[in-house]
């Protein structure tokens, strides 16, 4: 067997996540078709990670394994070509060592969630960012969001869907920039939670807006309740940005 692993870019409003299940098309159920239709095989997918229903990826990672040697390009190439018209992109296809996995191996990852900031409606960045039409404080949803950072129990930004074992994980930065009416929101860690992500940004909203101050967000965390949590950021403004190894 040979290992491979791939770096791909995907638009995730058109597919129900990252993973394969019975309700309908997902980026990881199209790449396995794409390759199997120019590889004659069955080869699974394995990513470093799911993204869910409407998340975008611009460096999601998975390593593949196939009977025979190819050419990386080649491969990109027929993946791509066969992919086609999802708006999933292939962007490079590398040759690894059999004991390369993309999910356990990797170190840090890093997500980047868009907010536009403006009164007038999106045209060209709709579905691509979260619309907020009130004035957000960016500065202070910086100040905020450095409480998140280390190791905690993070029950209160987390899904009652997770599955994770522990609510106990290490953010490593959390990052709130604007540059004119976008506002970016990077946060990097080795693992997340269910929505974890889309957790801190909703609450951080709140502080942007002025309901909530920089302090609250302390508060909350510290509580270990689901209830403190600002309404979940929605999914079309999430982007997996990259994963370290």
């Amino acid at each position: 067997m040979f290992r491979y692993k791939l770096t791909i870019e995907y638009n995730g409003a058109a597919f129900f996540g990252w993973q394969i299940q019975d309700t309908g098309s997902t980026v990881q159920g199209q790449i396995e078709m794409a390759l199997a239709k120019f590889t004659k095989q069955t080869p699974r997918v394995g990513g470093s990670g799911r993204t869910d229903s409407g998340v975008h990826a611009l460096g999601q990672v998975a390593h593949i394994d196939l009977e025979s040697e190819w050419d990386p390009q080649k491969i990109r190439e027929a993946v791509n070509y066969h992919l086609k018209p999802d708006a999933i992109s292939v962007l490079s296809v590398e040759l690894v060592d059999a004991a390369f996995d993309a999910r356990f191996d990797a170190k840090e990852r890093h997500y980047i969630y868009r907010i536009v900031n403006r009164r007038a409606p999106l045209a060209l960045d709709r579905g691509l960012a979260w619309h907020v039409r009130q004035e957000l404080d960016a500065t202070a949803m910086h100040q905020a969001a450095q409480y998140l950072i280390g190791h905690h129990d993070f029950t209160t930004f987390r899904s009652v869907h997770c599955q994770a074992k522990s609510p106990v994980k290490t953010i490593n930065k959390v990052l709130v920039t604007r540059h004119g009416e976008d506002i970016e929101i990077e946060v990097s860690a080795r693992s997340f939670m269910h929505n974890q992500v889309r957790s801190f940004v909703g609450s951080l909203k709140n502080v942007g807006e002025g309901r909530w101050v920089p302090e609250q967000i302390d508060i909350a965390l510290k509580a270990c309740d689901r209830a403190q949590c600002g309404e979940v950021a929605p999914a079309h403004g999430l982007y997996l940005a990259q994963i370290d190894y």
